[in-house]
C-alpha cells in the first residue's frame, strides 16, 4: 500500500475554467480519506487526476514514492470504483472480477484464488455465475468493489459509489465499506456529496467548495471547529443556525445583537472578537443541539444568553424532535428530547451554549473563534 500526495495541484479546463485552484493534500498510507462537497466543487476532478483520467495543469501527484503525472492510468497501480459500477453486462460476476487479472496475464490458479477470496470477503460467493442484470444495486456495487479488490492495488479510488442505492442500502454499504477497509488496511480515497457518508466513513475528511480545499481533518474536529461559514453550514444535519447581526459593547461586556435577539458573549468569544478586531457586522453560528430547552422563564444571568421565540413547526423523530422557530425576522432550528412538550404557536425559551457557539467574519466567512 502507499500514501497519495498532491502538491500545488491545479486543474484548468479550456476557456480558463479552474476546476481546482492550487491545492495540496496528503493522504496517509492505509488511510480512509473522504473528499466531500457540493456538485461542481472539484472533488471528482481531483480523484480523476489521481487516477490519471485527467491531466494535471500544474503541480505534482505522488503515489507512494513515485511522481505519477506522466504515468498512464494502467501503470499507476490504483483501482477505481465508479458511480455506475461499469460492469460488463455480457459477463458473469466471476468473469467481471477476473477480467483485469486476465489482461495482466495472471495464471488461472491465481485468478481463481483472488476472485474467490474477494467474493468471500464481500459475501457474493453465491453470485459468481450470475450476470449483472440479475443482481440488485447493492450486489452490483459489491461486484464492482470485488473487481477492484482482486487487483490488490496500492490505493482504491471510489467516486460516489453509493449514490445509486436507496437509503437503506446506503446505510448497509457504509458499514460494509468500513469493514472492508479494516480488513484490507488499504489506502482509500472516497468522493461524495453526502456529508453523512463523509462523517461516518472518513478517518479524515477534506471539505471542498468552488475548487478550493476549505478544511481537512477528522470528522468530529471539522464538525466542532469548522474553519469557515461554508464548512459549518455544509457539515451537520440539521444544518447550523446562522444569525446576522452586530457586536455591541456595554458596561465592559460584549453582546451579539440582531432584531429581538441579544446574547452576551463569554470570555472566549469576546477575546476572539478583540484578537481579530472584528465587527461591528458579524455572523453568529450555533448548532441545533446546542440550544437547550428551558422549562421555565430564564432567571439572573440566563436572561442574557436566552433566545425567546415562537414555535412554528415540530417534527417528531422518535427519541428526538426538531423545533422550527422564528424570532423577529430570523428563523432557526433547535433539537430537543422528544419528551419535551412543545407545540406550534407556543412561546418557548432556549438557553444558548456559548462554549459551542461560533463567530464568522461576514465578508470572507472565516471562523474567528477557532
Amino acid at each position: 500500500m502507499a500514501g497519495v500526495k498532491l502538491t500545488d495541484v491545479k486543474k484548468v479546463y479550456p476557456g480558463d475554467v479552474e476546476a481546482l485552484h492550487t491545492s495540496s493534500l496528503e493522504v496517509n498510507d492505509k488511510e480512509f480519506m473522504v473528499l466531500v462537497g457540493p456538485s461542481g466543487c472539484g472533488k471528482s476532478t481531483t480523484l480523476r487526476m489521481i487516477a490519471g483520467l485527467e491531466d494535471v495543469t500544474e503541480g505534482t501527484i505522488s503515489i507512494g514514492e513515485r511522481v505519477v503525472n506522466d504515468i498512464p492510468p494502467k501503470d499507476r497501480d490504483i483501482a477505481m470504483v465508479f458511480q455506475n459500477y461499469a460492469l460488463y453486462p455480457h459477463m458473469s460476476v466471476y468473469k467481471n472480477m477476473a477480467f483485469g487479472l486476465k489482461l495482466r496475464k495472471f495464471s488461472k490458479e491465481e485468478i481463481d484464488r483472488r476472485v474467490k477470496e474477494a467474493a468471500k470477503n464481500l459475501g457474493i460467493e453465491n453470485l459468481l455465475d450470475r450476470k449483472p442484470k440479475a443482481l440488485s444495486g447493492g450486489q452490483r456495487q459489491r461486484v464492482a468493489l470485488g473487481r477492484a479488490i482482486v487487483r490488490k492495488p496500492v490505493a482504491f479510488l471510489l467516486d460516489e459509489p453509493l449514490s445509486n442505492l436507496d437509503a437503506k442500502m446506503r446505510v448497509a454499504m457504509r458499514k460494509e465499506l468500513n469493514l472492508l477497509h479494516n480488513r484490507l488496511q488499504a489506502t482509500m480515497i472516497y468522493v461524495t456529496h453526502d456529508q453523512v457518508e463523509a462523517m461516518t466513513l472518513g478517518e479524515r475528511i477534506c471539505v471542498m467548495s468552488d475548487g478550493y480545499i476549505e478544511q481537512v481533518g477528522p470528522p468530529l474536529e471539522v464538525y466542532d471547529r469548522p474553519a469557515s461559514k461554508f464548512v459549518a453550514g455544509f457539515i451537520g444535519t440539521p444544518p447550523i443556525n446562522f444569525f446576522e447581526g452586530k457586536l455591541e459593547e456595554e458596561n465592559g461586556s460584549m453582546f451579539f445583537c440582531a432584531p429581538e435577539i441579544r446574547i452576551r458573549l463569554d470570555a472566549r468569544l469576546a477575546s476572539a472578537v478583540k484578537e481579530h478586531n472584528a465587527g461591528p457586522e458579524i455572523t453568529y453560528g450555533i448548532r441545533p443541539e446546542s440550544l437547550k430547552t428551558l422549562r421555565q422563564e430564564p432567571e439572573g444571568e440566563q436572561k442574557d444568553i436566552t433566545l425567546s421565540t415562537t414555535v412554528e413547526i415540530v417534527e417528531k423523530l422518535g427519541d428526538e424532535q426538531l423545533i422550527y422557530c422564528r424570532t423577529g425576522d430570523t428563523s432557526f432550528i433547535a433539537k430537543a428530547d422528544s419528551h419535551v412538550e412543545v407545540k406550534p404557536e407556543q412561546t418557548f425559551n432556549f438557553l444558548v451554549d456559548l462554549s459551542r457557539s461560533h463567530l464568522f467574519e461576514p465578508e470572507k466567512g472565516i471562523n474567528i473563534t477557532v
